[in-house]
């Protein structure tokens, strides 16, 4: 199954460290894990070396974590008896016992604690689904206001990507240039805990919403065996959830060992743990190239960065990092499959003519135990389609986005927008459409002052500036699809 009991985490690191406390004790199939309190029981188990977590429904192929933020099913095992449990999201506890699952089991061993549910009943101004870089912005941007905010996400480390970004930004002060993603979300945590009118809820599941009422059902896990079930009555929604990661259709794809950039990051820079010792990453734009060097920060080595296409989208300061460390990035190339039994242990790439058909011949052979996927995202727009806000597909932000204001409304009265759910971008422009959503909740709810109501528009000014840059005019266009014209 590609598993052997070792330890994978990563002691020393130019730039991060982790504070990882007093080692627990955790159950594996019988076998005896460690782990350390900051950890969830997917990180805890790939430290060990273990990368089949579950099986295929149909023809029982192993399967391994894919993006461990709790948007697939990868991760599923069975805790302390609980049966397709998200192992990505859930903190260990000591003494936990972890089960790998079959999907063909009829039946399943009564579970070693029972289940437990508290109702509660909430009421907010704005709740704010995502603490990412525009949730924790947006509420921010909102707290001053007085208003009472909520802000719910699944996972139990706030921050979104920026918890995996080692790289200093760069462009405008507003932008956070010059400070480290890990840093800027730590920054707006610690600010965010100066409002006590603003309530963060992580481990936080929205698992419903029903529009004739306006009612948000959420699940907070506080361990496996308890939950509060929390119907929230707000009066503005702003949803921040962000995006998904794309995969690409190729042999052995679905092999323990392949999995997305993101999912690496989450690993490398997030709980410290190597994902592979050699890898393949597939996509040579800003985030293949940045996952490569943090993976060579991490002491992994790169075999190679490949891409389609005849160039680099990536920028150039980050292209010419990782050309430095003479990793290889070959343009033109595509992934021919992923091969291994039981997890990835190679993997053929081969070169592609203009038209994007393969060139016989061409084949490179990589002994790789991993392989990671930097083929784009897909915007999470699941709740904004059930809260009936109108969707359309936008190629240009990414898929399929809804329609909105420049105040980043949408045709939702009171339902904004903003992130990556609102189209792929960046995280600095994730930030400021959070800030201009928190700001837009504030004044249309009466609780805006005249300063509230100035910094929105520099804001949107900075955001349409920042759009005009060559790199950016695609994204423009993409926008101007579904924007909604509205008098202020």
């Amino acid at each position: 199954m590609g598993e052997s009991m070792q330890d994978r985490r990563i002691w020393e690191h130019p730039v991060l460290s982790w504070d990882r406390g007093t080692p627990l004790s955790i159950s594996y199939d019988g076998r005896s894990v460690t782990a350390y309190p900051n950890e969830t029981v997917a990180a805890a188990l790939y430290a060990a070396g273990v990368l089949a977590f579950t099986r295929s429904s149909y023809l029982h192929r192993p399967r391994g974590p894919f993006c461990m933020i709790g948007k697939c099913s990868q991760c599923m095992m069975r805790v302390d008896g609980v049966p397709h449990v998200r192992t990505c999201i859930l903190p260990v506890e000591d003494g936990m016992v972890i089960e790998s699952e079959d999907p063909h089991d009829s039946e399943y061993p009564t579970p070693a604690r029972e289940l437990r549910v508290e109702r509660q009943e909430l009421s907010y101004d704005l709740a704010i689904i995502g603490a990412g870089p525009a949730g924790l912005s947006a509420a921010l941007a909102a707290a001053p206001s007085g208003m009472r905010i909520a802000v719910l996400d699944q996972s139990p480390y706030p921050g979104g990507q920026l918890v995996k970004q080692t790289h200093k930004f760069f462009g405008t002060k507003e932008s956070f240039a010059g400070t480290r993603g890990v840093d800027i979300a730590r920054n707006l945590i610690s600010m965010l805990k100066e409002h006590p009118n603003v309530e963060l809820h992580t481990t936080t599941q929205v698992i419903g919403y029903y529009p004739p009422e306006g009612v948000l059902i959420a699940a907070r896990a506080e361990g496996v065996d308890k939950y509060k079930l929390m119907y929230i009555r707000a009066g503005r929604y702003l949803v921040a959830t962000g995006a998904m990661e794309r995969t690409l259709a190729f042999p052995g794809n679905d092999l323990p060992g392949v999995m997305g950039a993101g999912a690496a990051q989450t690993l490398m820079n997030v709980f410290g743990i190597k994902p592979a010792d050699d890898v393949l990453i597939i996509g040579a734009g800003n985030v293949g190239v940045i996952v490569a060097y943090q993976a060579r920060q991490a002491g992994i080595n790169v075999r190679a960065v490949i891409d389609i296409l005849p160039k680099t989208a990536a920028y150039l300061v980050h292209a010419a990092k990782i050309r430095r460390l003479r990793i290889p990035i070959f343009l033109e190339h595509t992934i021919k499959g992923a091969y291994g039994d039981g997890a990835v242990e190679s993997a053929v790439i081969y070169q592609v003519d203009r038209s994007f058909r393969p060139i016989e011949g061409t084949e490179k052979e990589l002994k790789v135990d991993g392989v990671w996927m930097a083929v784009g995202l897909s915007p999470s727009v699941e709740l904004l389609n059930k809260m009936g806000a109108r969707i359309k597909f936008v190629p240009e932000l990414g898929g399929y986005v809804p329609y909105r204001t420049k105040y980043m409304e949408t045709s939702v009265r009171g339902v904004y927008v903003a992130g990556d759910a609102s189209g792929i971008e960046e995280a600095s422009t994730a930030m400021m459409e959070g800030r201009i959503a928190g700001l837009s909740a504030a004044i249309s709810a009466g609780r805006g002052t005249d300063a509230m109501a100035e910094e929105r528009r520099k804001a949107i000014e900075w955001l349409d500036l920042f759009r005009e840059s060559p790199d950016y005019r695609r994204i423009k266009e993409g926008v101007s699809k579904v924007l909604i014209q509205e008098a202020a």
